[in-house]
């Protein structure tokens, strides 16, 4: 999976189209993310004892990681994501991901 918690997507499809958040949690065995902010879902908690009132919990659901794009700190676009082979400093050549609009190293 190509996008990583912390970065900033942006939604393509679904009910919050179009809003950019910050990624919370990452799951690439199924290749769903969690956005803060965003799809959110509302639980409903009954009350357990005696005198307690019942709760309506929201959480950020997830969603599809082909429905969402990174957004390029450089650029402020979103994008798709390419690969460049950077040599670091201790002299090891690395895969790292590249911005496909401007072309900078995406840390």
């Amino acid at each position: 999976m190509n996008i990583k918690k912390n970065d900033k997507v942006k939604i393509l499809s679904g009910k919050d189209r179009g809003k950019i958040g910050k990624v919370l949690q990452v799951l690439p065995a199924e290749n769903r993310l969690s956005i803060e902010g965003l799809n959110l879902l509302i639980k409903h908690l009954r009350p357990r004892r005696d005198g307690e009132k019942g709760q309506r919990i929201e959480f950020p659901a997830f969603i599809s990681a082909t429905n969402v794009a990174l957004v390029c700190p450089k650029c402020g676009r979103p994008t798709r994501i390419g690969f460049k082979i950077a040599s670091s400093e201790d002299k090891k050549d690395k895969k790292m991901r590249a911005c496909r609009k401007c072309g900078e190293i995406i840390e």
